[in-house]
C-alpha cells in the first residue's frame, strides 16, 4: 500500500488531499459498519458481507444511505463514526 495522502472523493471544486489514517493491527473486538450506499442489490451485497464476517467472528453494524444520489447525511457518517472501528462502503455496481 503507498503512503501517498488519499483524495477525498467528494464533489469539491479542488481535491483535499488528506493523511491516510492509521491501519487499525486487527480487527478482534471491533465493530465492522458496512454503510449500503443504495444502489441496486447493494443490499445482498451487505447480507453477505454480514454473514462472512460473522463466520469470521467479527461484529458488524449495517448502515444504508436514504438514497444512492446524494452523499450520506452527516449525522449518518458522525453516527458511524462514534459506533465503529472500520467502515466497508457497499457498492455494487
Amino acid at each position: 500500500m503507498s503512503n501517498e495522502p488519499l483524495r477525498d472523493p467528494t464533489a469539491e471544486t479542488s481535491g483535499l488531499r488528506r493523511p491516510r489514517q492509521e491501519r487499525l493491527p486487527s480487527l478482534d473486538g471491533r465493530s465492522i459498519a458496512l454503510l449500503d450506499i443504495g444502489k441496486m442489490r447493494g443490499d445482498e451485497f451487505v447480507a453477505r458481507l454480514e454473514q462472512l464476517f460473522a463466520g469470521s467472528g467479527f461484529a458488524t453494524r449495517t448502515y444504508r444511505k436514504p438514497t444512492n444520489a446524494r452523499v450520506a447525511p452527516v449525522e449518518l457518517l458522525q453516527q458511524i463514526a462514534r459506533e465503529n472501528h472500520a467502515v466497508v462502503l457497499a457498492l455494487s455496481d
